[in-house]
């Protein structure tokens, strides 16, 4: 049985960085905590199937790739050029190992690092300045009510 949509996440208001991160990295959704985030590997649900939260407000763009790209890729570049101008390996030694390591380092981490910056829009009701009465027109939602709870 769905919640309340207007229901208050089940986070208390002091550890909302906790929930944000737990929600984000299992992928459940930031409103109940139970419903799953993602469809498919990076494809977001339309709704919560537990509490029907409407997952429109959800726009991490390409936040997720510039957060693995400058947190993990950056690192794992200076570690292979280190090997390379301490060991001058074979090209193929890279070919077996710096490729694997950098694409399962840029890849694996996008799925937490998406649904954490779909649960911080969540939480933090984060939208595009002024954009309120368009989200409103465009989806046909209460412009009474709040454009998250919807």
């Amino acid at each position: 049985m769905p919640q309340d949509p207007m229901a208050e996440p089940a986070a208390p208001p002091r550890d909302t960085f906790r929930w944000i991160v737990r929600c984000g990295w299992k992928g459940l959704c930031p409103r109940c905590g139970e419903g799953r985030m993602f469809r498919s590997w990076l494809k977001i649900v339309d709704r919560c199937d537990h509490c029907g939260l409407d997952y429109r407000f959800a726009a991490p763009d390409d936040g997720p790739a510039f957060f693995s790209l400058c947190i993990i890729a950056l690192p794992l570049i200076f570690f292979v050029v280190w090997v390379q101008v301490a060991f001058d390996p074979p090209y193929w030694v890279h070919f077996v190992t710096s490729v694997p390591f950098m694409a399962l380092g840029t890849l694996l981490p996008l799925r937490p690092l998406k649904g954490w910056l779909v649960a911080s829009q969540f939480v933090n009701r984060a939208q595009e300045a002024g954009t309120q009465g368009l989200w409103t027109q465009l989806h046909g939602s209460d412009p009474q009510a709040n454009d998250f709870d919807q």
